[in-house]
């Protein structure tokens, strides 16, 4: 932790880079609870939304400035983990454990992710993937184990958030509410600026080509217009040459060429070198830069009791503008 860096450091084994104070942390749950109440209680309302907009301004300065500090410059992991947000633990509910399982209703977690969402730029949800929700629910499904996905508890290779698609988010926030009984489930990470110093010259210069495909991954409905996006070669890697933004995913993105298949997997090897293993506990806030960042996740064993590993995740656009002839009347919702 950098001596500008608000809040209280943890220990080297915990995943949060520092942690909010406990004053600060009531001050978080105040602003969240309020906007549980006062008439608009749908997270997916264009009301309550522009009132976590507004309620982010009111968040702790100590939360605030290190937002801002990331959104500027994401450092060399592309990542910003903050423990002791609130999560009404006592309160919380059994873990999901049905497919497609999403959060409507404004609740204390939903509230605290919205808000952070909106002090890095504008809460954005994807038609095909989990029905256009903006606050998503990552837990474990019975009978999917195995799925490369959210809903899964097998290994989940490394990849950026919809990079098939023309407007992937900048930003993938989670909020953990409950963590794996066993303590094994890690939120794996890795930053291209650790990555690209390992690359040799000839696998930088084939990932600047655009002689790779990437599809929409098993998340997406296949039957919605979203999965007709994103099927033209494009490169892995893009923008200046010292600093990339990077858009893949191990699972779904194909390469072309001979040199665009030895390149990937020497970008994979990179990757598995450099990656750092997050495991989260109740309150537990990440924010990754989906612009140079891949994740993953180790495995753990769900026991579906109704206390499984339980993360909430919202999708983040630093100009929602871009994306306007996506969204219908500007709303925060891409539908194709």
């Amino acid at each position: 932790m950098s001596e500008t860096t608000p809040g209280t450091p943890r220990s080297r084994l915990a995943a949060a880079d520092w942690e909010l104070r406990p004053a600060d942390a009531v001050a978080c749950d105040r602003l969240a609870r309020a906007l549980c109440t006062g008439g608009h209680d749908l997270v997916d309302s264009p009301a309550w939304v522009a009132r976590a907009r507004d309620a982010w301004e009111e968040l702790p300065l100590p939360l605030r400035r290190a937002v801002r500090r990331f959104r500027r410059h994401s450092g060399p992991h592309g990542t910003l983990v903050i423990g002791g947000l609130p999560v009404d633990r006592g309160a919380l509910p059994a873990t999901p454990a049905v497919p497609g399982s999403v959060q409507r209703r404004v609740t204390v977690p939903a509230a605290v992710l919205t808000m952070v969402a909106c002090g890095l730029g504008e809460p954005l949800a994807y038609l095909a993937e989990k029905s256009g929700a903006l606050v998503q629910d990552v837990v474990p499904v019975p009978g999917q184990e195995s799925f490369h996905g959210n809903a899964g508890s097998a290994p989940l290779s490394f990849h950026t958030e919809n990079g098939f698609h023309p407007h992937p988010p900048d930003y993938v926030v989670f909020l953990c509410l409950r963590a794996d009984h066993d303590r094994m489930a890690g939120l794996r990470v890795a930053s291209l600026r650790q990555v690209l110093p390992r690359l040799t010259p000839a696998a930088r210069q084939a990932l600047f080509a655009p002689e790779f495909i990437t599809t929409p991954p098993p998340s997406f409905d296949p039957g919605s217009t979203g999965n007709g996006t994103g099927v033209e070669p494009r490169p892995v890697l893009s923008g200046a040459a010292d600093d990339p933004d990077i858009r893949m995913a191990q699972l779904v993105t194909t390469p072309l060429t001979a040199r665009a298949t030895a390149a990937l997997a020497e970008f994979g090897r990179a990757c598995e070198a450099t990656a750092r293993t997050l495991r989260l506990t109740s309150g537990d806030l990440v924010v990754l830069d989906n612009r140079v960042t891949v994740h993953g996740r180790t495995a753990f064993r769900p026991r579906y009791d109704g206390a499984d590993r339980w993360l909430q995740r919202t999708y983040v656009s630093t100009d929602l503008r871009r994306s306007r002839d996506h969204r219908p009347s500007d709303g925060q919702v891409l539908v194709r």
